[in-house]
């Protein structure tokens, strides 16, 4: 039996809550959110109802209560903490976290907007890495929708870090008949599928929502991946994490499955309605809106050429309208295939 604190109680954090509390090996879970109004409601329906309705919390499932401080307190005496704020969130809680010598581990995938100083956004392991450096961290990460994990429907993620114990805390805390956990020491390239993939299925959904066909999502996925790839071997991946659960697995879900916010965005886009819209429609946060550009700066710097991420860029900031940015794509010259 393990004591997990899951801290943020957002839609992936309160699934991956249940989901723990219903582990056989009869784990005690915690889970906190940041807002005192929200820890009542989750304490009183016991339920979450604002990011995800429908799964009753769990017996083994308590509603930690109190403000930042409070919980400093509480997180000495757990065995696994496991961060579920948005990517914009991370940097502020690993750094409350720094001083903790227990295992620590993100489920974020994107990068951090760019920085003030023109700075491009860093990914989780490079924030920990300046923030908590002395953290026992690493990213629990792969293809999964926060609706099926709740429901019990078969999962499978990839427990990435450097550290053997939290690879193995986190493996000993979600393993369970119904969410396998493979463990992996690729922590960057692990959190390069994790954040391009978002971007990249904001493209296949502009693509589906053009009615441009199954030929072309195949081509999109196919070609985002060696994208994917690319970037994440100039960063110090390993190529065969690409072909596993968090690069291929993740993509082919985000840019296919109806639950993928980050599709809906590029459905809406093809629809002819706003960024603005978008966003509101959806209520909770895309991850590949905020991430695109810094995939694109960050493959400048390194001198690679991303064209779909590239495209989804120009769609973004509305310097492409959505059958332009095909265009663009469509346009390009002929090229071996890397």
């Amino acid at each position: 039996m393990m004591k997990i604190l899951v801290l943020g109680a957002g839609a992936w954090g309160t699934a991956l809550a249940i989901g723990a509390s219903q582990n056989p090996r009869g784990h005690h879970v915690s889970l906190w959110s940041r807002k005192p109004d929200h820890q009542r409601l989750l304490q009183s329906q016991r339920e979450n109802l604002r990011y995800l309705p429908g799964f009753s919390f769990p017996d083994a499932l308590s509603v930690l209560q109190g403000d930042a401080r409070a919980l400093q307190t509480q997180l000495p005496h757990q065995d696994l903490v496991i961060v579920a704020t948005p990517m914009a969130g991370l940097r502020g809680m690993l750094g409350d976290l720094a001083g903790l010598t227990v295992p620590v581990a993100w489920l974020c995938k994107g990068f951090e907007l760019a920085q003030s100083d023109g700075a491009p956004g860093l990914m989780g392991h490079e924030i920990q890495a300046l923030v908590a450096p002395h953290l026992q961290a690493g990213v629990l990460s792969g293809p999964s929708f926060a609706q099926e994990v709740a429901q019990g429907q078969p999962t499978a993620l990839v427990a990435a870090s450097a550290h053997g114990v939290v690879r193995q805390a986190l493996v000993d805390g979600f393993h369970s008949p119904s969410l396998r956990v493979y463990a992996s020491e690729d922590v960057v390239g692990v959190e390069v599928g994790g954040a391009v993939k978002n971007v990249l299925a904001i493209a296949t959904g502009l693509c589906d929502g053009l009615h441009l066909g199954l030929n072309a999502r195949a081509a999109l996925i196919t070609r985002g991946l060696a994208e994917m790839t690319r970037l994440g071997m100039a960063l110090g991946a390993r190529a065969e994490t690409f072909m596993g659960l968090s690069g291929l697995g993740d993509l082919v879900l985000t840019a296919t499955g109806d639950l993928s916010r980050n599709r809906r965005v590029g459905l809406a886009l093809a629809q002819g309605k706003t960024l603005a819209q978008a966003i509101a429609e959806l209520g909770h946060v895309a991850e590949g809106v905020y991430s695109a550009r810094t995939v694109v700066q960050r493959a400048v710097d390194l001198g690679l050429e991303m064209p779909i991420a590239q495209a989804v860029v120009d769609l973004l900031d509305g310097r492409l309208r959505p059958e332009q940015a095909v265009a663009a794509l469509m346009g390009r010259g002929p090229g071996q295939e890397l």
